[in-house]
């Protein structure tokens, strides 16, 4: 990995602002006039993250002042006399003067540039002090655990011990930018979205009809609020090669199960899904949420197999299937958008739901999906 030193672009508070946006390299870089490899250089020394802003000391020699030196001496004035001007200390313009190359050399620019590097005193991050929680994160990292489900875990374990405990942005700013070599460069593809520059991403949604679909609108209450378990939110995780994989999330516990899909006929899919969803409880089946994709075109045969309603989200509304698409959006740590996900088999799709179901959730107070959804069916006395 190349480590790219800082420049004045990356504290430019407009290229941030087109950074959080989601806009491209080459938009930001039409925007403030720069190459897009140079929009590429000034992010990628942050990581991606924008660095606090600099702040001088109230009692620091400004710039001003430094040229007002700098013409003083240019005009062969004493020190005293400098000073006297500046309502400084003598010794304030001495030491000033001495540090940046005695009066002959001294330029006020280059001292005032001097100035802020000197004042950079990097605080070690926590996470490089404390081997301990540093080996707690790591290992949670390679079991593909989010920041946030790592710093929530670890408030469970360790309660009342700050020393065990870390903020989610901190573990992202010590991969990202703090200290790169306190984790190994590798833990960030363990990440939801692996790379080294964290980028803002757009959402985009396609719009097809379906014959007889049931509004969300109608969908039960119950079921918008997470009331009872049995609501599901399903979708197709596309790949390479027009290959896919049928994801179905349980509202209440964000419980996942994955299903291969041999054909993207909405026939053929209605009928495996149907057979999918016959296998559960029955206090486990209530409802069904879909986007307007054509693989649900059957959604009729489905309903009549197995006594659920479809419901479909609004045109270009993929925000009210909202655990489906964060899900899905975890699922590409394990398939990625050009993978052929006809070469996986449901033992494999299997695990990696189990491993996902394993994983914490602040949304369940930092409960598992799988512990949730036994909660939910347990039986009551």
């Amino acid at each position: 990995m190349r480590v790219y030193p800082r420049s004045r672009l990356s504290r430019d508070p407009e290229l941030w602002r087109l950074w959080a946006e989601g806009l491209s390299l080459e938009q930001i870089g039409q925007a403030l006039g720069k190459r897009a490899s140079a929009i590429y250089v000034a992010a990628a020394s942050c990581g991606g993250i924008r660095p606090w802003p600099r702040r001088r000391a109230t009692q620091a020699l400004s710039l001003a002042e430094r040229e007002e030196i700098s013409r003083g001496l240019a005009a062969r004035e004493s020190m005293q006399a400098i000073a006297g001007r500046l309502e400084r200390a003598v010794s304030t313009i001495s030491r000033e003067i001495n540090r940046n190359g005695g009066a002959g050399a001294y330029r006020a620019q280059a001292a005032d540039d001097a100035a802020w590097a000197r004042a950079c005193r990097p605080k070690r991050c926590k996470l490089s002090s404390l081997p301990k929680l540093r080996h707690e994160v790591a290992c949670k990292l390679k079991e593909d655990w989010s920041p946030g489900q790592i710093s929530g875990w670890l408030q469970t374990q360790y309660p009342g011990n700050p020393e065990m405990n870390v903020a989610a942005e901190t573990i992202y700013q010590t991969l990202f930018v703090q200290a790169r070599g306190v984790f190994r460069k590798e833990l960030t593809q363990h990440l939801r979205r692996s790379g080294y520059i964290r980028r803002a991403r757009k959402l985009e949604a396609t719009v097809p009809g379906i014959r007889g679909a049931i509004s969300i609108k109608e969908r039960p209450a119950e079921a918008a609020d997470r009331a009872v378990p049995g609501h599901w939110e399903g979708d197709l995780l596309a790949g390479g090669r027009s290959s896919h994989i049928a994801t179905l999330v349980e509202r209440r516990s964000r419980f996942l199960m994955l299903m291969k899909v041999p054909s993207k006929d909405s026939e053929t899919f209605a009928a495996a899904l149907a057979r999918k969803i016959q296998k559960l409880p029955s206090e486990l089946v209530r409802s069904l949420t879909w986007d307007r994709g054509t693989e649900m075109a059957a959604h009729q045969n489905f309903t009549l197999a197995t006594d659920v309603k479809v419901y479909f989200c609004d045109p270009r509304s993929p925000w009210q299937r909202g655990s489906n698409e964060n899900t899905n959006g975890l699922l590409r740590q394990y398939f990625a958008k050009n993978d052929d996900l006809s070469v996986y088999d449901q033992a494999y799709l299997n695990k990696i739901a189990a491993r996902l179901n394993g994983r914490p959730r602040k949304t369940l107070n930092w409960k598992t999906p799988a512990e949730a959804l036994r909660e939910s069916v347990a039986p009551t006395p």
